[in-house]
């Protein structure tokens, strides 16, 4: 046997290696995002049947509320994590999570206390609601952090493994929650449980959160930590506005509708969330190791998950009404209405996320901005602008159109961005 051929055949077995190791990591995160989503689905789909369209209009409010400070924390604490601290020493990852998810904690301490307020001064079925999303949200924001902390170092199976936990609690949390029959002892429910799996968390890695560093972790990652807050939060406020404005435009029961339909979808989300927890660092890595096969990469991801969207879509179609009012009950049939615009709207927001996954690990955090506030400009216009013009029918198909053309601007800028790069090369840095 010739030298050449027994370093073709060490290239090889590292190749196989390496397309394992990828699969191991997509898989987990795909196992992560359904125990997640698993969580999320039985909450609504438990306010759903229990308490009616109305009710559970009350409820998505209060989602699409979590949704917001949700990104904040993301933007501000976890991003950056992800995308510098993947694939790093031990020490090093060990570190900038402890700060990190510090700063998560700071963030849902200081938002949970402004929402508690808010609450407390609303009233009426919404105010409950949003005092007990106020006290949750630290541990709900704690527990996020935790599983991008351990898909940041490759560890999906312990970001899976408190998912599980998550869901474990929720089981006699949900049981109390049925007997009281309110919106705001769901909320509590949900997020009861979540605080246990971020303690859990917690004995995982042996790490405290550090809420007294956040604001060096806020200093240090100010170059990307804020635009992408302004980019996290343009997305989640959007589907905000958007909510609250079909609300004052149609009814509380048409945002009940539009979150039914969106649950129908909930198994593809899961599987489209789960592949998001892996993408950027997966991209990293894809950027560091072989940096012409990026755009490659993006393409398969952006594409893989548009085809989805719409096979899981085109399954609801053919779905019995009956299957459907067990499902949702009287959720039902306004949600099955919306089936064919959210469908396609997820479509397009499945292309866009293959180029967004690309320009997060590019690092080109103006770049995409840029494009987030495109997107969230179309979606707010084209949801409010549908619902004005023909109710939760043309909201919706007004948000369809609006992530068609933000996926389409996605795309133009990660194929400027990869040109960039080709023209001015960052230099490899070799270790001897």
């Amino acid at each position: 046997m010739t030298p050449m051929t027994i370093e073709g055949e060490k290239a090889t077995a590292s190749a196989g290696s390496a397309r394992r190791a990828l699969v191991g990591r997509l898989s987990w995160g795909l196992a992560d995002q359904a125990a997640s989503s698993v969580s999320n689905f039985v909450v609504g789909i438990y306010v759903a049947r229990s308490l009616g369209v109305t009710a559970f209009g009350v409820f998505s409010l209060a989602w699409v509320t979590y949704g917001v400070v949700l990104n904040v924390s993301r933007g501000l604490a976890t991003d950056p994590l992800v995308v510098r601290f993947s694939g790093v020493p031990d020490a090093s990852w060990r570190g900038a999570v402890a700060w990190s998810t510090g700063t998560a904690l700071g963030i849902g301490a200081a938002l949970g206390a402004a929402c508690l307020v808010a609450g407390l001064g609303l009233g009426g079925r919404v105010g409950p609601t949003f005092a007990a999303l106020g006290v949750m949200l630290p541990g709900l924001l704690l527990q996020d952090a935790w599983r991008f902390s351990f898909f940041a170092a490759g560890a999906g199976r312990k970001a899976f493994v408190n998912d599980v936990v998550w869901g474990v609690a929720l089981v006699p949390a949900i049981v109390v929650a049925v007997r009281v029959g309110s919106v705001a002892a769901f909320v509590l429910a949900w997020g009861a449980s979540a605080t246990v799996a971020a303690g859990y968390g917690y004995i995982q890695s042996g790490i405290r959160p550090r809420m007294t560093e956040a604001r060096g972790w806020l200093r240090e990652q100010r170059d990307l930590g804020y635009r992408y807050l302004v980019e996290n939060v343009s997305l989640s406020g959007a589907s905000q506005l958007r909510a609250y404005g079909l609300g004052a435009i149609v009814g509380i029961g048409a945002v009940g509708a539009v979150r039914g339909a969106e649950l129908l979808l909930g198994p593809f989300l899961a599987v489209l969330m789960g592949l998001s927890l892996v993408t950027v660092p997966e991209a990293a890595r894809v950027l560091r190791q072989a940096p012409h096969r990026l755009g490659t990469f993006c393409i398969l991801l952006g594409g893989g998950q548009a085809a989805g969207a719409l096979l899981w879509g085109a399954a609801l179609l053919l779905m019995p009404g009956r299957l459907g009012e067990l499902v949702l009950g009287g959720v039902w049939h306004s949600a099955s209405e919306l089936i064919v615009p959210v469908t396609l709207g997820v479509a397009g927001t499945g292309l866009g996320t293959g180029a967004a996954a690309g320009l997060r690990a590019l690092g080109t955090a103006w770049r995409s901005l840029r494009c987030q506030l495109f997107a969230s400009a179309c979606y707010v216009s084209g949801g409010l602008g549908g619902a004005a013009a023909a109710g939760t029918v043309g909201s919706a198909w007004g948000v369809a159109a609006a992530t068609v053309s933000g996926s389409a601007v996605w795309w133009l800028q990660l194929r400027s961005a990869l040109r960039e790069r080709h023209r001015n090369p960052i230099p490899e840095v070799r270790t001897s």
